[in-house]
């Protein structure tokens, strides 16, 4: 049933980070810590986690291979799944993307809203001081 299912899905990538759903996310966490790695070691990975079917889950594998955020190899009787997108990729991508619908793309607006409501440690304050230095001119 996967191989049918994937042969339909094909093994492109479209262009850009590929919208992913929740699910999927956990799926890909999955995928971008051990890779390349079979559909039932991924099954295995999230039977602790999740209560999903492995049907759930191949199906999840399929929708990422046809979004292009995955691609497979054959081997063998099983097929392997690696990452189209890097989880830096995808990170960025869906960060600009959040920033662009909720603050327009400003980032300033979003960091005062986040700070104002959270507290944060001397570590993180430090580590963001750090990073702002960077960034300046």
């Amino acid at each position: 049933m996967l191989k049918a299912t994937l042969n339909r899905a094909g093994n492109g990538r479209k262009s850009g980070a590929p919208a992913i759903s929740d699910a999927e996310l956990v799926v890909m966490k999955v995928v971008w810590g051990k890779s390349p790695i079979t559909a039932n070691e991924v099954v295995a990975a999230l039977e602790d986690r999740t209560h999903w079917k492995p049907k759930t889950i191949q199906t999840l594998l399929t929708r990422l291979v046809r979004k292009g955020a995955l691609k497979f190899a054959r081997k063998g009787r099983e097929y392997l799944f690696s990452p189209r997108i890097e989880a830096g990729e995808f990170v960025h991508a869906a960060s600009r993307s959040f920033l662009q619908r909720l603050f327009d793309g400003d980032v300033a607006p979003f960091l005062a809203c986040f700070l104002e409501h959270e507290k944060l440690t001397e570590a993180e304050i430090a580590e963001l001081r750090r990073i702002l230095e960077e960034k300046a001119p």
